[in-house]
């Protein structure tokens, strides 16, 4: 009796109990992907049930990863890098999601730090100019998240009398999938000869159209106080998700001015990486 109580608790401990009515990604090592409802999961393999396929079993030393999918196909852990856009932030945390942005003029590297505190630092490949970061977030409600900080810039070794800040404060509606946010901030910039500062005001927003798509948009509307002249940038974009903790994001940047619409030639492109 013993050896066979013995024998039922390990079976037991074997079975991984997933509800069968849900839907779920298998995400294999060799990066082959299957979606459908876990039918018998046992310590050696597991059945799953796929529209397309039907019924098929799956090795558990074959298997990378299992994900919960949602009602409408998007993975339960929500959106990967929310915190950014092109360049602006948001009010959301960093939380255990450590990352940098591999950009065509030099990386910008985003680490969390005690939770709702992120540091971060973006350059060139020539280390000129360096731009530390800071920012601090708290939750208001379920979906309205504050987000303030500043950043803080030198020429360095190019241009050791060139340096800037610009504090700021986000205000972000929604959630990791979906959102929207409204930044507003003073930047000021000085060197040996003359100091200057305007306004700065952005509006970024961000949806999960599919598990692996989603549409950014950003914009920065900048006051020059001497001139009494506005100008923006804007950037609408897509972020395609490669595979868990990688993406790559194509936008296409335009400023206005004087009422006219200025696009740039060559497409913006980011590739995101955690670490």
């Amino acid at each position: 009796m013993t050896l066979l109580f013995i024998g039922i608790c390990s079976w037991a401990q074997a079975q991984e109990v997933r509800d069968s009515t849900q839907t779920y990604r298998i995400i294999k090592n060799d990066g082959a992907e299957y979606v459908g409802r876990i039918i018998e999961e046992n310590a050696r393999e597991v059945l799953l049930k796929t529209r397309t396929l039907g019924e098929i079993y799956i090795p558990k030393h074959e298997i990378k990863e299992i994900v919960l999918l949602l009602s409408d196909g998007r993975s339960e852990e929500g959106e990967q890098f929310a915190t950014r856009y092109f360049f602006s932030t948001n009010g959301f945390s960093l939380a255990d999601e450590n990352y940098i942005i591999w950009n065509l003029f030099g990386p910008d590297i985003q680490i969390n730090y005690k939770d709702k505190v992120g540091i971060g630092l973006i350059t060139s490949w020539f280390g000129s100019p360096i731009i530390g970061s800071i920012k601090f977030t708290k939750a208001l409600d379920e979906t309205t998240h504050l987000g303030y900080g500043s950043l803080l810039g030198t020429g360095s070794w190019s241009q050791l009398s060139v340096g800037g800040v610009l504090p700021y404060v986000s205000l972000t509606k929604g959630d990791h999938t979906q959102n929207v946010t409204l930044s507003a901030g003073y930047g000021l910039i000085w060197d040996d000869f003359d100091t200057s500062g305007n306004a700065l005001v952005s509006l970024a927003a961000m949806k999960k159209s599919t598990d692996r798509i989603s549409l950014v948009f950003d914009s920065f509307i900048l006051y020059n106080s001497n001139e009494g002249e506005l100008a923006s940038l804007i950037v609408p974009g897509i972020r395609l998700e490669t595979q868990r903790k990688r993406a790559i994001q194509l936008g296409f940047a335009a400023t206005y001015q004087e009422g006219e619409l200025f696009p740039f030639p060559l497409p913006l492109i980011q590739w995101f990486r955690t670490f």
